[in-house]
């Protein structure tokens, strides 16, 4: 298998499954293009392990042997997004060490990790979302990797709070609850469900919890957003345009926390070509 069949694989991988990213991830030159599409397509399938249905050793197994597989010096043949992964790697300084913190966050995951303090929620989101972010910084590329490398580590965190708060219902309905429990205690909530899955809380109290937890994830985007002048036109646009849907997002569940929180907040196909539009007319700027 040839490298441009398994560039083709991933950004095929983007195109069905990477419904916010993809809007972003075509603003790029081709070269840049195939290789963040390695990179989601990678991050995608651990992913996808941690989140499976499967016994959780076997989840465990799986990240392990992905872990291994990565670091191998040579990927399978067989193995497309590898293949294009480990190309991509090679003619960019992608940090594939930081697939490591991924993996572990995923862990994390399985083994069913809760979260006391907020310090230990960002360190979770820095994990499986800050290292995507210097992944992708690794794609971009900038003159001034010190000063960007944690700014795309916020940004990511940003996003990966916005994906808490999206998914709050799905994920307590799988027992997973990531908000910090010193929250919950600070607005009288529990997120208890009851046998339909509604959550049996005061709406007053999660509204104003849901709110105030958007607060924070809009501090965090205010510091990631600082890396764009750090890049390139069309990698700012990319950046622009994925931190943009997630910010949209993120405003129509503080609009609304209750319809957010009996099903999952999704933005119009539209509307994020629109916040695509735009990240690339005000990187032309």
């Amino acid at each position: 298998m040839s490298a441009s069949e398994a560039y083709r694989h991933c950004e095929q991988i983007v195109r069905t499954q990477a419904r916010n990213f993809s809007y972003g991830i075509r603003l790029l030159p081709g070269a840049k293009r195939r290789a963040l599409s390695a990179v989601y397509a990678f991050s995608r399938r651990i992913d996808d392990i941690g989140d499976g249905d499967g016994p959780a050793d076997k989840r465990l197994e799986r990240l392990e042997e992905e872990r291994a597989a990565l670091h191998r010096p040579v990927a399978d043949p067989g193995d497309h997004v590898l293949v294009a992964l480990k190309d991509a790697a090679r003619r960019l300084p992608i940090p594939l060490t930081a697939f490591d913190e991924l993996i572990d966050g995923c862990i994390a995951d399985v083994r069913g990790a809760t979260y006391i303090r907020v310090e230990d929620v960002v360190a979770y989101c820095r994990s499986v979302a800050g290292s995507v972010g210097r992944l992708s910084l690794g794609v971009f590329g900038t003159d001034d990797v010190d000063a960007a490398a944690p700014l795309a580590d916020a940004l990511g965190i940003a996003l990966q709070l916005t994906n808490i708060l999206r998914d709050v219902r799905e994920d307590r309905l799988i027992g997973r609850i990531y908000l910090p429990a010193e929250d919950l205690l600070r607005f009288g909530c529990t997120l208890d469900v009851d046998a339909d899955g509604v959550f049996t809380d005061p709406p007053e109290r999660l509204a104003a919890l849901i709110r105030f937890e958007a607060d924070r994830a809009r501090g965090w985007y205010v510091r990631g957003l600082r890396l764009l002048p750090l890049l390139d036109r069309r990698s700012a646009a990319c950046t622009a345009a994925m931190a943009g849907i997630y910010q949209s997002l993120l405003e129509r569940i503080a609009t609304d926390p209750m319809a957010a929180l009996a099903a999952r907040s999704a933005l119009p196909t539209w509307e994020k070509a629109m916040v695509a539009a735009r990240a690339l007319v005000g990187a032309g700027r």
